[in-house]
């Protein structure tokens, strides 16, 4: 995690205290030890601007519904909203939260501030109905505009059993498809100037080009995009409200599901942060057998990405050569874990079993054998010059905009930032290892692929120390909230086998607290940010994911460009639907 005791944190914190004084300011302890300070709603916007010039991401803004926990802050209210900020060239953050009344104004909108602030108040509000003032059009965004309720308040029901039957009458029918009609004003659009009528085109919402189920509605002069307006939420499936109702442990397949590309590093960034609730400290042999698997499954993504980038702007055959590599890092991870894309192989306290016998054979010859195979893909594809007119100079954008936005990963670096948290803010175990950043200097889309196949290199790198310097010693932890605890051991003691049941069936019991947990994931920084209310649930689970902020920016790098440049951008940003609607 980002360490936020950090010096220049302290200052912050300080600075705030001098610039509002005590009475304007409370402070919470968490279990991550990150500062996190409660404002009043009337200063929220005073203390945000404030902070903006240590802190220029907002990398976070969610709702928490305080009204059934038991060991709520003393300053929350009916409602917190919370913002989680960053500051990548210093490496520290800060979290400031306002409490919110049931049925209150509300706060005000933080868009002007950061624009990235847009999506994550609409989604705030569809999810708990916190109003934002100001908020420049704040509607729905992952849910239908007919949708009744807001599904994270504690009254809605988690599952469709605890709903009415659906029924579909003719007048409920009509209302549904009037919902859908396509209003230009509604988008912020115009239908017209006083020297030119638009046109306006659906991409999506099921379009190959489009990589999932995403819709973005373009208004044209004629081929020249005037506004590229993305609309998310066809894949919606409410994991964070799963999570309420999952114990901790059976939680973890959930996660595989948010970035289905990148499999075990999801499990990664959740087990982590409910260690750091729990107190668990993770044996080092796991630390590492951890590292190598979330590297495999880099590798296994950027695939993924670099095959169907070089399709989307003209190339057929690289594809194919790439998923072919990437069905042979599978039968690896398979033969490690027993699972393919989503084997939910982490577990709290470490993985879920020891790594079998020619494990070391398999991963050798597989880092050994795709080196050749990525310099046969450079002069396939990178260095092709179709492929290079279609995506350099396009989509360009400054880290300065890339931070305004909430860009991290791959996509930041290929601006120019030299971050990556596993460098910079090592977790787990990535302090041991040795390997490079890769950065681009354009910010466009062939920065963007660049970067990732680079990374793909440094990946090797990286499983090959852990191929040569496994350690031995346990693969899970012994705390008692570990889960499940080691099979053989339940074989010999009554008392095991009784704390394996109950932890498999009810869930270990959390420390009541808060904490978050960011790592470097394939497409950028992902975050679970969990509230334990000292139960064997979750009471609130925070997804942050790299994915969502990156198609926010689609409007402001696709503007004054052809039809064709967008569909390289939108190759270029390497997202998954799951991983934005959650």
């Amino acid at each position: 995690m980002l360490h936020a005791q950090v010096t220049g944190t302290s200052e912050a914190v300080d600075d705030l205290f001098a610039r509002f004084g005590a009475a304007a300011l409370a402070r919470q302890a968490t279990a991550d030890d990150t500062p996190t300070l409660w404002v009043a709603p009337e200063q929220l916007l005073e203390v945000l601007a404030h902070l903006k010039p240590r802190f220029p991401m907002l990398l976070d803004l969610f709702g928490i519904d305080e009204r059934h926990r038991q060991h709520k802050p003393t300053a929350a209210g009916d409602f917190t909203v919370v913002y989680h900020l960053l500051n990548l060239a210093h490496p520290d953050e800060i979290r400031v939260k306002v409490a919110v009344a049931d049925g209150g104004s509300g706060v005000p909108s933080a868009a002007g501030i950061w624009p990235n602030a847009n999506w994550y108040e609409r989604e705030t509000w569809d999810m708990f109905g916190i109003e934002f003032s100001g908020h420049p059009n704040l509607r729905r965004i992952l849910l239908p505009p007919t949708w009744e309720g807001h599904p994270l308040r504690k009254e809605h029901p988690a599952r469709a059993t605890e709903m009415p039957p659906f029924s579909l009458d003719d007048d409920k029918q009509a209302m549904e498809q009037e919902a859908l009609r396509f209003v230009p004003e509604q988008w912020g659009m115009a239908r017209a100037t006083d020297d030119a009528q638009f046109m306006f085109l659906n991409l999506g919402p099921n379009h190959p080009s489009v990589h999932g189920v995403f819709r973005i509605a373009l208004q044209l002069d004629g081929e020249v995009i005037v506004d590229a307006v993305p609309d998310i939420g066809y894949h919606h499936r409410g994991a964070e409200k799963m999570a309420e109702r999952q114990s901790w442990h059976s939680f973890i397949p959930y996660t595989d599901r948010i970035d289905y590309l990148a499999g075990v590093m999801n499990n990664h960034a959740y087990v982590l942060a409910v260690e750091k609730l729990a107190g668990i400290e993770v044996p080092e042999r796991a630390r590492v057998i951890r590292i190598m698997l979330a590297e495999l499954f880099r590798i296994c993504s950027h695939l993924v990405f670099y095959g169907t980038f070089a399709q989307d702007v003209g190339q057929m055959s690289p594809v194919f050569y790439m998923f072919a590599d990437r069905e042979r890092l599978f039968g690896i991870i398979e033969a490690i874990t027993g699972g393919r894309m989503h084997p939910a192989w982490f577990r709290i306290g470490g993985v879920a079993q020891d790594l079998p016998r020619g494990w070391q054979r398999l991963v050798r010859e597989f880092i050994d054998f795709l080196p050749a195979r990525l310099d046969h893909y450079q002069a396939m594809a990178m260095d092709n010059s179709i492929l290079k007119q279609r995506t350099v100079g396009i989509g360009s954008y400054s880290v300065a905009e890339a931070l305004e936005w909430g860009i991290t990963g791959p996509a930041l670096r290929a601006a120019g930032m030299d971050f990556d948290l596993r460098r910079d803010r090592p977790y787990g175990g990535y302090e041991q290892f040795e390997f490079e950043v890769p950065v681009g200097h354009r910010g466009d889309a062939y920065d963007r692929a660049a970067v990732r196949v680079e990374e793909i290199r440094q990946s090797l790198r990286i499983v090959r120390q852990c191929l040569d310097n496994m350690p031995e010693g346990p693969y899970k932890s012994e705390h008692h909230l570990t889960t499940p605890p080691p099979k053989e051991r339940t074989l010999q003691d009554i008392e095991t086998l009784i704390h394996h049941f109950l932890h498999v069936s009810w869930g270990p019991v959390i420390p009541a607290g808060e904490a978050s947990f960011p790592i470097e994931a394939t497409k950028g920084i992902n975050n679970y940010h969990l509230v334990s209310d000292g139960g064997t649930t979750s009471y609130r689970t925070r997804i942050r994911t790299p994915s969502f902020p990156a198609l926010q920016q689609i409007p402001l790098i696709s503007r004054g460009l052809m039809i064709a440049d967008l569909i390289a951008i939108i190759a270029s940003i390497d997202f998954v639907m799951a991983d934005v609607d959650r």
